[in-house]
């Protein structure tokens, strides 16, 4: 059975510049307010700042 990751929350990547959400990653909620990375962008065909977006059930 599968171990469950106890104190990470599930967060989208969603583009800064056209607002698509394009990528799932997990946070650490203990000591990571906000994450942001320069990301692939499928609809800009380029790589921009994508921002966690809010988390996932």
């Amino acid at each position: 059975m599968a171990k469950k990751k106890w104190g990470r929350l599930v967060v989208a990547m969603q583009c800064k510049e056209c607002g698509k959400t394009n990528y799932h990653t997990t946070l650490n909620k203990t000591n990571t307010p906000k994450l942001e990375l320069k990301k692939y962008c499928n609809k800009d065909k380029k790589k921009t700042a994508h921002a966690s977006k809010e988390k996932l059930k």
